[in-house]
C-alpha cells in the first residue's frame, strides 16, 4: 500500500490518530448482547487487522478484560482523553486486532462482509442479505476471502519463524 494510500483514523478528541499500512482482513458487524451493552447501539461494525499493520500515535488506554458473545476474552482500547473506543485485543484472535470502523476517516469503504450473532439481533432491524447473516459465529475457513486467510497465515508463520 502507498503512503498515501494509508487508511487513517482516530478518536473523536483527535489526541489519539492512527494507521493501517495494510488493507483489513474482513469486516463484520456484531449483534451479540454484549457487543450492544458495551457500544450502546444496536450492533458494532469492526474490521480485523493484523496487530503489526496498526501504527497508534497518541495516549491509549485498556479495559479490564471482558467476555464476547462468544465466550472469548478480550480488551477494549480507548483514548485517554475522550474514550473513544478505538479496537480490541481478542484472545480468540491471534495475531489479529478488531478495529472500530466508524472511527477510520472513510469508514463507508468497509461496510459489513458478515453479521454475526443475529440471533441477537434487535427485532426492528431488517438485514437485507441473509447469505451474510450467521445466526452465531462463522467459519473464517470458508467466509473470509482466500487472500486475507493467506497474509494472516504468511504474518502467524513468520511470527513463530521469528520466535525460534
Amino acid at each position: 500500500m502507498k503512503n498515501e494510500e494509508k487508511l487513517k483514523g482516530g478518536c473523536i478528541c483527535g489526541k489519539v490518530r492512527y494507521q493501517i499500512t495494510e488493507q483489513p482482513l474482513f469486516t463484520q458487524a456484531c449483534h451479540c448482547k454484549n457487543c450492544k451493552i458495551l457500544t450502546g447501539s444496536s450492533y458494532i461494525v469492526y474490521t480485523s487487522v493484523i496487530e503489526n499493520t496498526l501504527k497508534v500515535e497518541g495516549k491509549i488506554s485498556s479495559s479490564v478484560e471482558l467476555k464476547a458473545g462468544s465466550g472469548a476474552s478480550y480488551r477494549v482500547y480507548f483514548c485517554n482523553k475522550c474514550g473513544t473506543y478505538l479496537y480490541a485485543d481478542y484472545d480468540s484472535a491471534v495475531g489479529r486486532l478488531t478495529l472500530r470502523v466508524k472511527t477510520l476517516d472513510n469508514p463507508d469503504k468497509f461496510p459489513p462482509q458478515a453479521h454475526i450473532f443475529i440471533k441477537d439481533k434487535d427485532s426492528w432491524l431488517n438485514l437485507t442479505d441473509s447469505a451474510i447473516c450467521f445466526e452465531k459465529m462463522y467459519d473464517p475457513k470458508t467466509t473470509w476471502p482466500k487472500e486475507s486467510l493467506s497474509r494472516i497465515k504468511n504474518y502467524l508463520d513468520n511470527k513463530s519463524k521469528e520466535r525460534s
